[in-house]
């Protein structure tokens, strides 16, 4: 069981993540609105200023499908 406190501090730090970055988290809610489905690809590029983009990218599984259901579920979505 989470410490309440924590969860608290968690739901806080994520109200100003939305707040800061409201198009990365529209483009979330709308990719897994989608239902994005096990074997989808999810590519991410980071670029810092002055040095050559960093790119990875993951296949998503049942296990993280799963674990996506629970955060939403904690957040109350």
């Amino acid at each position: 069981m989470m410490n309440p406190a924590a969860m608290m501090q968690i739901m806080t730090a994520l109200k100003k993540f939305e707040s800061t970055h409201p198009k990365f988290v529209a483009f979330i809610k709308t990719m897994f609105g989608k239902g994005i489905t096990e074997g989808t690809i999810i590519e991410l590029t980071v670029i810092n200023p002055g040095q050559d983009p960093v790119t990875t990218n993951i296949r998503v599984q049942q296990s993280d499908l799963e674990l996506v259901k629970q955060l939403q579920d904690l957040a109350g979505r």
